[in-house]
């Protein structure tokens, strides 16, 4: 039997991941457009997908929740909004949150930066918090959707945390992320969104292989997965340039790559924090 504080992080593709633990499963951004569809990003700008997701929506396991960065075409689709179930609850920003009401999905909760809520089953506990994150430098952040990272502290009625995983949402590095390691040290699994993703050719909106790096070295958990770094056109720094930074700062050995529809599993806290 598997030990109850273990977590799996299953890749789906971009940042779509079905994340286990407590006998919680959380999807996070969904997006299940296949190649060659095109995500919209607002403002007339859009980016055609390279790659299939590993997992079609229909055949999803029974999910709790959906933690969601942002409103953004690549994080939530069309294809999306019509095949999941409205009834699910969906954390995420304040923005999002007001448009996924009107897109039927009452159940939709907007949060703000530190702000958390918890889910309880079985004598589990699940914390989800926003974190910090910036989606553009300087004034042009202003045309993006707001975006937050989440922070996932799964454990039991006592309030202890079993297992602590942080998702990073679409950020640069950026001096307010700093924050985050001082207010949750520890950090067990750290998902981080790369990609370089830059609009209009020029704009760098998420972090690249150097950016991406430094965050790994930053928030400093014991364990890192990478993924949202090769699945759109928009995308402009792949893995391998993670990779090299990466080992550039002698991090390797705390980065673990999947390739879509790879699990990556984390023991729990009670059980001796490692991988396999």
């Amino acid at each position: 039997m598997s030990d109850p504080t273990e977590a799996s992080v299953y890749f789906i593709g971009n940042a779509t991941t079905l994340i286990r633990c407590h006998g919680f499963t959380l999807l996070t951004d969904p997006n299940f457009l296949h190649r060659g569809q095109r995500a919209y990003l607002g403002w007339g700008l859009s980016t055609r997908r390279r790659t299939d997701p590993a997992m079609e929506i229909g055949r999803l396991p029974a999910v709790d929740a959906v933690v969601l960065s942002h409103m953004h075409g690549d994080h939530w689709d069309r294809v999306t909004r019509r095949g999941l179930d409205k009834r699910l609850p969906i954390f995420t920003t304040s923005h999002a949150a007001a448009r996924l009401r009107r897109q039927g999905f009452g159940n939709a909760i907007g949060l703000s930066t530190w702000q958390d809520r918890v889910m309880i089953r079985d004598g589990r506990r699940l914390r989800i918090t926003s974190l910090p994150a910036r989606h553009a430098p300087g004034p042009a952040e202003r045309f993006l959707p707001p975006v937050m990272g989440s922070m996932l502290d799964f454990g039991g009625n006592d309030g202890d945390v079993d297992l602590r995983v942080h998702i990073s949402g679409d950020t640069l590095l950026d001096e307010r992320l700093h924050a985050i390691p001082r207010r949750f040290p520890d950090i067990d699994l750290a998902i981080v969104h790369l990609g370089g993703t830059k609009l209009l050719g020029t704009l760098l909106v998420t972090m690249d292989g150097m950016q991406g790096a430094q965050w790994v070295e930053l928030i400093g958990a014991a364990h890192n997965v990478p993924i949202h770094y090769d699945d759109y056109e928009a995308f402009t720094s792949g893995l391998e340039d993670f990779r090299q930074h990466v080992n550039r700062l002698g991090l390797s050995g705390r980065v673990h790559c999947l390739a879509r529809g790879e699990t990556y599993h984390v023991l729990g806290r009670s059980a001796g924090r490692g991988s396999r």
